[in-house]
């Protein structure tokens, strides 16, 4: 007899993060308005120490400072980033040399700042290397022997010190900003996962509950049909355990409605479920016996899995042997132990190859007794008959089965 045991990513070359998860970066708002505020206070509080507050170099350097927060406000995109940071390259030189305060030079850190989140990393570096030379070549323009000035070294260190700021917190933003994207797209598979879940349950459940009285139903009105002529009582004892079936039926999708509004499902009697469903199986035509060994669990939480998983295991079994098995005689033997608890349904049917089977019902068992913690194992053959053992943990997660 057959026994069976029931994309790639590329990465960013400048964050080393995943490109499928990066988002978009951008800059943070609030820092180049904020040194455009202090620049300005700076230049109109030198301005006004040197009497020309109301002069047109004063005023062109108020208008240069007002363009560049207009520059600011203008979304960055690829074909145009390079000529706006170009554009605020020059404002910012031109506003530089009307400011009597000097402060403006802190205004290039920006430039690299920028380019940080447009370009990324390696093109902001560069930047700031660009950014140092030019002010190296203008200290040298004005003064040969500038290096000898403290004046030009401490403007010099204050350039360095802010360049290095404004990368560590481009760098940092642009870490925050992909870290929420990567937490958005968990948080997105996430519930798609939950909601795959939940349709194999509601899968499972019309399959294992509905498909089982349905079957029960098909079949009974079929011998009624057939005993009709010549056995009136039995035809209408099927008709009886057809309604029967259908009312079951009922029962079942009522169960779940309610148990899909409320996650409290109340305990199973198992040895009462199991028996109902022998009774319903054992029609004259197949001989089906039930032991029960042990005391049945009870209580909620992960006894309550435990005992659903074994009743749907029960209920797909026996709903094969009605379909398929063309069975004399079926077993249901249900063992409770102190660790775990053993279902074997064995019959003398047809039986079939386990690695050609394709249907949802062992499907449904595997997959309901793994989310308990358990092991399937079926064994059949063409002509030898059918075993199916289910064992499962009398503890463990409390899944929706």
């Amino acid at each position: 007899m057959a026994t069976v045991g029931l994309s790639s990513r590329r990465s960013s070359p400048d964050t080393g993060t995943s490109a499928a998860t990066a988002a978009p970066s951008r800059p943070i708002p609030w820092v180049a308005p904020l040194l455009y505020l202090a620049v300005l206070l700076s230049g109109l509080t030198a301005a006004a120490h040197n009497g020309s507050l109301a002069t047109a170099r004063t005023a062109t350097f108020v208008a240069g400072l007002l363009l560049l927060l207009l520059l600011e406000r203008t979304p960055l995109s690829p074909p145009r980033s390079a000529a706006l940071l170009g554009a605020r390259l020059v404002l910012i030189v031109a506003v530089a040399a009307l400011d009597d305060s000097g402060l403006s030079r802190a205004l290039l850190v920006l430039v690299p700042f920028t380019a940080y989140f447009v370009f990324g990393r390696t093109a902001a570096l560069a930047l700031a290397g660009g950014c140092v030379a030019a002010v190296l070549a203008l200290y040298t323009l004005d003064d040969p022997s500038w290096y000898a000035d403290p004046a030009y070294v401490s403007d010099l260190l204050m350039l360095l010190i802010g360049l290095v700021l404004a990368l560590s917190m481009a760098a940092v933003a642009i870490g925050e900003q992909q870290g929420r994207a990567r937490l958005e797209e968990y948080a997105a598979r996430i519930a798609d996962l939950s909601a795959t879940d939940e349709r194999n349950r509601l899968a499972r459940d019309i399959h294992d509950s509905l498909g089982h009285h349905l079957t029960a139903v098909a079949v009974q009105l079929e011998k009624a049909a057939a005993f009709r002529g010549h056995d009136p009582d039995a035809a209408d004892q099927a008709v009886a355990d057809a309604r029967h079936s259908a009312g079951r039926a009922l029962e079942d999708v009522r169960t779940s409605v309610r148990a899909l509004r409320d996650d409290r499902a109340a305990p199973l009697a198992l040895p009462t479920a199991l028996a109902d469903l022998v009774r319903q199986l054992d029609d004259g035509r197949v001989e089906v016996s039930l032991r029960i060994d042990g005391e049945p669990y009870a209580g909620h939480g992960p006894a309550t899995a435990v005992l659903t998983t074994l009743y749907r295991a029960a209920q797909e079994a026996l709903t094969n042997v009605r379909r398929h098995a063309d069975a004399r005689q079926v077993s249901v033997v249900l063992t409770f132990g102190a660790d775990s608890a053993r279902l074997v349904v064995a019959d003398d049917g047809r039986g079939f190859r386990p690695g050609a089977v394709t249907g949802f019902g062992l499907l449904g068992i595997q997959e309901r007794t793994r989310l308990v913690g358990g092991t399937v194992e079926v064994d059949s053959a063409p002509g030898s008959g059918t075993r199916i053992t289910v064992e499962v943990p009398r503890t463990g997660p409390e899944p929706a089965v």
